[in-house]
């Protein structure tokens, strides 16, 4: 009797035995599956975002509420895509959360953030200095920080500071900081990007557009520097813009003159209200309209004209 029992005894510890082995290699699996998925892109992109949450202070619609564990790529508003140098791994590729009224601060830590191609931050109540980080992002494509001043207590909404000359030097094809409270002078390498679209209005910027806006030549479609505080001369290289299309200098705070050498060729809307010297333009087929010059002295003169 006993010796029968013992190859019962010994089958079950064998299948005990390959049960708890599979289950240690499973899980061994797991683990691995887990890290590999999690790679070190992902855990510099977790950093980062765990730092912004932490000084997000309001969060209306509950955007950032899923920003928990390092699994980013689950996140509400993060976007994750094939790493263009090894298509095994995933990184963050692109941020959107337009118009979600989120108030707080950008952090430095985003520029951990290398793989990013699109941040889109438009319409929210994000406020302070816009980081120098941000320059680390290489991959960047499109950015859009516009609007962070609509917010209802404007102390809460607004973006401030100088705008970082180092974002011109990536591959950006759309530029909107629109809308904000953003100073200094307009970066001296603004042409260094390959942008179509260009949108400077509603800050205070001062002094003159570089002449460097003539690098941008085979891509600039439209220029809107709406209400800013430049001055000084629309310089003759912007000229050289042969594909740009829609120039917006409508009522800038400074005073503005135009270059007499200015040649625009394909020009379709053309808003320069508040310009001295717009009958010195000549742009075939081109009408300019300064019905809404800002200038004192344009409005003075179209009241005694009325009188």
């Amino acid at each position: 009797m006993a010796s029968s029992s013992f190859p019962i005894t010994s089958t079950a510890f064998v299948l005990l035995l390959l049960s708890l082995t599979s289950n240690v290699f499973n899980n061994l699996a797991a683990k691995h599956s887990h890290s590999s998925s999690i790679n070190p892109r992902l855990q510099k992109a977790y950093v980062a975002l765990q730092a912004w949450k932490r000084v997000i202070y309001s969060d209306p619609n509950n955007m950032t509420a899923n920003w928990v564990g390092p699994s980013v790529c689950n996140y509400t508003g993060i976007y994750c895509a094939p790493f263009p140098n090894d298509t095994k791994i995933q990184v963050v590729a692109g941020i959107d959360l337009n118009h979600n009224d989120i108030a707080g601060f950008l952090p430095e830590e985003l520029g951990l953030l290398n793989d990013l191609a699109l941040l889109h931050l438009n319409s929210n109540c994000f406020c302070g200095i816009l980081p120098l980080s941000l320059s680390n992002l290489t991959l960047l494509h499109e950015l859009d920080i516009s609007n962070n001043e609509s917010c209802m207590d404007m102390q809460e909404g607004v973006l401030l500071g100088p705008l970082p000359s180092q974002l011109f030097s990536k591959d950006l094809d759309a530029v909107f900081v629109n809308n904000n409270r953003l100073t200094s002078m307009i970066p001296s390498n603004l042409g260094s990007s390959s942008a179509s679209v260009v949108v400077f209005a509603n800050n205070y910027f001062g002094g003159c557009l570089p002449p460097s806006i003539a690098n941008f030549a085979n891509t600039l479609e439209e220029l809107l520097l709406i209400n800013t505080s430049l001055s000084g001369c629309l310089p003759p290289e912007v000229g050289f813009l042969y594909k740009l299309k829609v120039l917006d200098w409508n009522c800038a705070r400074g005073n503005m003159f135009i270059a007499k050498t200015l040649k625009l060729h394909i020009l379709l809307q053309l808003f320069l209200a508040g310009a001295r010297d717009l009958q010195q333009l000549n742009i075939k087929g081109m009408v300019y309209d300064d019905r809404q010059n800002c200038l004192p002295e344009k409005a003075s003169s179209e009241k005694q004209e009325g009188m």
